[in-house]
């Protein structure tokens, strides 16, 4: 009878001990509901502690798919100490955590990006002074992770003939950035082999080029690369990167590379570099303005204008040009242009869409 009396006593200690520890630690998961999510995103949690003194607690999580209901993984941390009140932890506040990957295919990296779809996380506290084991406090809420958009490749086109041996290549970054601590890119060219897929020719074959930790959606090939052939056809691709982790890749594109279309050798000395932000000393221009510039932002094409510098920047008049990557020769007729008087100083300029301001500044030298 006695003994009865005792598991009666200690039944209701232990009823009245989970009461007082359900209303001391509540757990509270700072989940985006919808949105890119790092697994470590998980471990974004608020703990509060209501009780009087210090609490010591584990932490269990379970993921799961919410259209299967199949389990993603669970998770339990070490035991840690929440002091009283709020706390917002992150995942170094609960490692070493013991994990269980529930699929084979999982990528098993801390910091790595959960597949697209729909999940339920659920959390339990389960405090260390009560002796069952039973969770006091759990949480659970549904998000969703949405597709990354890979970053897509711009310039040269897919199948393009280019006529520079040294092409400059351009892509749209990925979205969202706000996702990328580090973002970075690699980028690899392949010959492609008769018969071959150009997917083929970047998975198999050794590259004519490799490129790494590129921070700009853009790069020229380099003078010191393998050349690139006149009758062979490459492949190019762009994979995206937070610091070292891969995040997502381009499509393959391929181009071809034709001779370059030849320049005069005895008209070469008449064409000018532009100058980036005007800083070049002007030059006599007769009847045709002659430039060269270097296409590394690859544009297609750019707007330009001619101001009178010395009529406060007056506008004289304005045009397009078409543009191929890499090097460019630009010839602007002078003579056909309305309003220049001989003398005067002038300039020539446009602006690309690195905004950069490139320049040339010429006197008009009327013809005699």
């Amino acid at each position: 009878m006695n003994n009865i009396r005792n598991l009666l006593y200690i039944l209701l200690l232990t009823s009245m001990a989970t009461q007082r520890l359900q209303g001391q630690v509540v757990i509270s998961a700072q989940v985006p509901p919808t949105g890119i999510l790092q697994q470590s995103q998980l471990w974004n949690i608020l703990l509060t502690n209501a009780g009087k003194k210090p609490a010591y607690i584990k932490v269990v999580m379970r993921l799961t798919d919410a259209n299967t209901g199949q389990g993603v993984m669970t998770a339990i941390s070490r035991f840690l100490e929440v002091p009283t009140g709020g706390s917002v932890l992150h995942l170094a506040d609960f490692q070493p955590i013991a994990t269980e990957y529930l699929r084979p295919t999982a990528d098993q990296r801390e910091n790595a990006l959960l597949l697209p779809g729909k999940y339920i996380v659920c959390y339990s506290v389960v405090v260390t002074d009560y002796k069952s084991g039973v969770p006091v406090s759990e949480d659970c809420l549904r998000f969703v992770v949405e597709p990354v958009s890979p970053p897509i490749l711009h310039l040269p086109a897919d199948k393009d003939t280019l006529q520079t041996t040294l092409p400059a290549f351009t892509w749209i970054p990925p979205a969202p950035l706000n996702i990328y601590s580090d973002l970075n890119y690699q980028i690899t060219v392949a010959a492609v082999m008769p018969g071959q897929a150009p997917a083929a020719a970047i998975q198999q074959n050794i590259p004519v080029y490799h490129g790494s930790f590129i921070r700009q959606p853009f790069m020229n090939y380099p003078a010191g690369a393998p050349p690139l052939d006149t009758g062979i056809t490459y492949a190019w691709m762009v994979d995206a990167l937070n610091g070292n982790q891969f995040s997502s890749q381009t499509e393959v594109h391929t181009f071809r590379v034709s001779k370059p279309i030849p320049v005069p050798a005895n008209d070469l000395s008449a064409f000018v570099g532009l100058s980036l932000n005007g800083d070049a000393k002007p030059l006599l221009a007769e009847s045709t303005l002659k430039c060269a510039y270097t296409n590394e932002s690859g544009e297609t094409s750019v707007d330009y204008e001619i101001v009178a510098l010395q009529q406060g920047n007056q506008l004289v008049t304005r045009g397009r040009l078409t543009m191929q990557p890499g090097p460019n020769l630009i010839t602007i007729p002078l003579k056909r242009i309305v309003g220049l008087s001989a003398g005067s100083l002038y300039a020539f300029r446009f602006k690309n869409s690195r905004n950069e301001n490139w320049e040339l500044k010429f006197i008009f030298k009327a013809e005699r």
